[in-house]
Parts: C-alpha cells; structure tokens; sequence
C-alpha cells in the first residue's frame, strides 16, 4: 500500500483506491483516498 499525508486527518495515511497519475508537468504522482474521512491523497513521486 501506499502512504500520503492526509490535511484533514493532519497524519500520514495508506491511500485507498490507490491510482497512478501523470501531472502537466509530465511528473509522475498517486493519488487515492483516505480510509476514515474520504479525503483526497496526494503524493508525488514514482
């Protein structure tokens, strides 16, 4: 699983629904969801 820092929670968190991206930067990045408030996840990075 995949860790990101969720802003509503204030910790880090394993994403649900776990999905690799492409920012318009070209960079590659994870986004998903946090298991107890459905907050979106964000991390950046291969």
């Amino acid at each position: 699983m995949v860790e990101g820092y969720c802003v509503k929670c204030k910790k880090k968190v394993e994403m649900k629904d776990a999905k690799k991206i492409t920012m318009k930067n070209g960079k590659p990045a994870t986004q998903g969801k946090c298991p107890k408030c459905s907050t979106k996840v964000f991390r950046i990075g291969a």
